[in-house]
């Protein structure tokens, strides 16, 4: 069993930055894809982006290409999402993802592949 926790959200000016956090517990993660999405007010939860567990590749959503960036360390048993100029757009509850990889280069977009989730933390994009 895998427990999740994010943390690193809150409440930014637009064009700022945010890095989040999310740890794992129970079990290394190096062995698991990792996603984050995001959930905004009165939406369904979204595809943000992905990274596989060797870390050698990553997706983006098309709303946050080249803005944000997806990094992990596998010793730290944590994944990052820096986040940056940030748009009121981007305002929602983001959660991390877990889903147990036999390949290093494999990522997963949906959110039915996942195996395991965080609480989820805020970002708040003020215009």
């Amino acid at each position: 069993q895998v427990q999740l926790v994010e943390s690193g959200g809150g409440l930014v000016q637009a064009g700022g930055s945010l890095r989040l956090s999310c740890t794992g517990s129970g079990h290394t993660l190096s062995i698991y894809a990792m996603g984050w999405f995001r959930q905004a007010p009165g939406q369904l939860r979204a595809f943000v982006g992905a990274i596989s567990w060797s870390a050698a590749n990553t997706d983006y959503a098309d709303s946050v290409k080249g803005r944000f960036a997806i990094s992990r360390d596998n010793a730290k048993n944590t994944v990052y999402l820096q986040m940056n100029s940030l748009k009121p757009e981007d305002t929602a509850v983001y959660y991390c993802a877990a889903k147990e990889s036999y390949s290093g280069s494999y990522y997963y977009t949906t959110q039915n592949e996942y195996h395991y989730w965080g609480q989820g933390t805020q970002v708040t994009v003020s215009s």
